[in-house]
């Protein structure tokens, strides 16, 4: 009776919408203009939600609005009840039309222009219809829009186990990291080489603290050796690579750019076995979410194109 009295009969969806409009702008006024409405009406719904509840949802002061305890509690909730109502539709549209639909998917920079790109040319080929939104961020940042519910999966290297609960972790392939350099680089012609011979190279890395540069450290301490003195810090791949291009350059980059989304022509591994080891590709996604059709035809033709290098899977 609870639910039909409280809950079923007397909470609208609209008044959840306008709470979530006044909490992310911070202000009624805000809101009210945002949507299209009346303060009045902003807070009569939120007023309509506060006795529906029993509590006080929002904490009003000179700085501006702030959700209470309660208040971030029906929002968290919410937010996974208006998910599954847009995933309702989308599987809806989809039924009618199995050509067409949207995925949208988080990504590391490095992942996003090679394995998904791959990914993204043989599924459209399929289902041309089909509109991909693809966000790229660190893994940090990509694990918050992943629990927002703004993205319906993630690509991303697995680090160590899985601590919170609420992921799931699908394996895609081994990805580990490489020594690279440009076809045109003499050191291409040798067919073993040892990492402390490199030191001395022209070295383009990636900023020590960021997850490759670490890697590129890591490996060297790991061999006895410390770490080269870059002549270039760059964070972007695509920089690098071009400075390989050149021939005179060498990095530390995941094997997958060499691979995806065809073979690279302008770069290449070299043969150095590096004392470390790096987690595996896979798919990312929240235990407690339904995917849509769609979104189950990406992560499909996602473990197609990555079979090639699916060891151990």
């Amino acid at each position: 009776m609870q639910w039909a009295d409280r809950i079923g009969r007397r909470i609208k969806l609209r008044d959840l919408h306008v709470l979530h409009a006044v909490v992310e702008s911070g202000s009624m006024t805000k809101a009210a203009n945002d949507m299209a409405i009346s303060v009045p009406v902003v807070s009569k719904a939120i007023a309509d939600l506060e006795h529906t509840v029993g509590v006080r949802l929002l904490d009003r002061s000179p700085q501006g609005i702030e959700p209470t305890a309660y208040g971030r509690a029906l929002i968290g909730r919410s937010l996974a009840a208006f998910d599954e109502l847009r995933q309702g539709i989308k599987d809806i549209e989809f039924l009618g039309d199995p050509t067409a639909g949207e995925v949208r998917v988080g990504s590391t920079f490095a992942l996003a222009a090679s394995f998904v790109s791959a990914v993204i040319d043989r599924l459209s080929r399929r289902h041309p219809g089909i509109v991909f939104h693809v966000v790229t961020a660190e893994t940090a940042a990509l694990h918050r829009v992943l629990s927002e519910r703004r993205v319906d999966l993630l690509i991303v290297r697995k680090f160590g186990p899985m601590a919170d609960e609420q992921w799931n972790f699908e394996f895609l392939y081994e990805n580990p990291y490489v020594v690279a350099a440009g076809v045109k680089n003499p050191w291409v012609r040798r067919r073993n080489i040892e990492l402390s011979e490199l030191t001395g190279e022209l070295w383009a890395l990636p900023p020590p603290d960021s997850p490759v540069g670490s890697v590129a450290v890591e490996a060297f301490r790991a061999s006895g050796l410390d770490a080269p003195r870059a002549s270039v810090i760059a964070f972007a791949d695509e920089m690098r690579v071009n400075l390989l291009r050149t021939g005179r350059y060498l990095t530390f980059i995941a094997e997958s750019v060499l691979r995806f989304p065809t073979k690279h022509p302008f770069i290449t591994k070299l043969p150095v076995a590096l004392p470390i080891t790096s987690g595996p590709i896979g798919i990312l996604t929240l235990k407690s979410r339904t995917l849509s059709p769609v979104a189950q035809l990406f992560i499909d033709c996602a473990h197609q194109v990555a079979k090639p290098m699916a060891k151990g899977a």
